[in-house]
């Protein structure tokens, strides 16, 4: 129950138990570090120029600049002293920084905020580790009795994606166009993707990980991740459909992915761990784990037509991933495949046991055939032209929440 000095209302996604980071510029303020609570944002560069952090081993180049690496690269230990500190400057009862001469300084209102990719993103992974998804998805395009391929439950599928369209929330994507063939009857055109959809995912962010060659352990993975952000994938089912044998996505998933703006960390986020679901049959030993890393985040999908209200389209959950954050760092790096600090690494497609559930179009509207009514009475099967997608997530404790912040992306043509 503890609360900040600073108004909170009883909803937000920013209570004092948050505190995540990001990077926000105003017409006054250069691209710099700060962190949420409430409406505002504490400017990080001014705390450390007042001395605020003086205790700690942080240099003024780490809080003067635009990506939070710099930070990063202290490591876990130091980034959880950096908010615990951050945590007890805001706390009801602390005047250090409520009474300090530098407050109106380092307070910002996030409406006069611009906020930026937070992370200089090196390498971006993306997994396959919704059982629910995985084998909707295989029940549509294979035989249903065998929708899940034989390596499934064996590993966490995943492929690299691209980093380099990897945007905040709130920027505009463009309609991705590239190769269709609906049949194996005639010859490919070409043009705009008629099936663009979302993907209801969460990522998280790495610190440095062990050099190459090592690998991580799933109990080792909580000290190789910063946080998790809301991602959406967006893709071009039948621009995939036609390119993605024999080695995957490309054109279909390279032209955009959307994040929440604020990066919430693995220790705002360790209340609501639970065991998750039990792994049949058992994973070999490099997998297995001691303790819990499935993590209770519900999770809300809506779709927003022009000059409409919004429709919401999927309420999921990040606890119903089959593989978790933790096995799917340890699989990725088993074969020594060195992590970086800033590398992204998104769950893949979250889908529940239910149709009110599913994390994507494909799913929801059922490849077409049962399309859904918009706020306006217009049809979707996927996406068109002028809708915002517009995903929110939290987790809830005892009279607080820790969000993210929107997850939006405007498509235009």
């Amino acid at each position: 129950m503890m609360k900040s000095w600073i108004p909170v209302a009883e909803h937000s996604d920013f209570p004092i138990q948050n505190i995540p980071f990001g990077i926000f510029s105003t017409p006054n303020k250069t691209a710099r570090p700060g962190v949420a609570i409430g409406e505002n944002i504490i400017d990080l560069k001014v705390l450390d120029e007042n001395g605020f952090f003086s205790h700690l081993p942080f240099t003024k180049n780490d809080f003067d600049v635009c990506v939070l690496n710099h930070l990063m690269r202290h490591g876990k230990k130091h980034m959880s002293s950096l908010r615990n500190r951050i945590i007890e400057l805001l706390k009801e009862g602390n005047n250090e920084l409520a009474q300090h001469s530098c407050l109106p300084e380092a307070l910002v209102h996030q409406k006069d905020a611009t906020m930026h990719l937070p992370v200089q993103i090196g390498d971006y992974t993306d997994f396959y580790s919704s059982e629910d998804h995985a084998r909707n998805v295989g029940t549509m395009f294979r035989d249903p009795a065998k929708a899940l391929l034989p390596n499934w439950k064996h590993l966490p599928v995943g492929y690299h994606g691209r980093s380099s369209t990897i945007v905040p929330s709130g920027t505009m994507i463009r309609r991705p166009k590239g190769q269709i063939n609906p049949s194996d009857d005639t010859p490919p055109t070409f043009g705009p993707t008629q099936q663009l959809d979302f993907e209801l995912e969460m990522a998280f962010i790495t610190f440095d990980g062990k050099p190459m060659g090592e690998s991580i352990s799933p109990d080792e993975a909580a000290d190789h991740i910063f946080g998790f952000v809301i991602f959406n994938d967006w893709s071009a089912r039948d621009i995939q459909r036609w390119e993605y044998v024999p080695l995957g996505p490309f054109l279909a998933k390279n032209f955009a992915s959307t994040i929440s703006p604020w990066i919430v960390t693995l220790d705002a986020l360790a209340p609501f761990h639970h065991p998750g679901k039990k792994q049949d049959p058992e994973v070999l030993p490099y997998l297995r784990f001691q303790g819990n890393y499935h993590v209770d985040i519900e999770l809300e999908v809506s779709i927003i037509p022009e000059n409409a209200s919004p429709t919401v389209v999927s309420r999921s959950n990040y606890k119903y991933m089959y593989w978790n954050y933790a096995q799917q760092l340890a699989h990725h790096t088993i074969g020594g495949c060195a992590i970086r600090g800033g590398d992204m690494m998104a769950s893949g497609t979250i889908s529940g046991p239910d149709k009110g559930s599913y994390g994507s179009m494909l799913e929801i509207a059922w490849k077409g055939t049962q399309p859904i009514t918009m706020s306006d009475g217009t049809a979707r099967k996927f996406i068109l032209d002028n809708d915002t997608v517009l995903m929110r997530g939290f987790a809830e404790g005892n009279g607080y929440r820790i969000g993210f912040g929107d997850c939006s992306g405007k498509i235009i043509g």
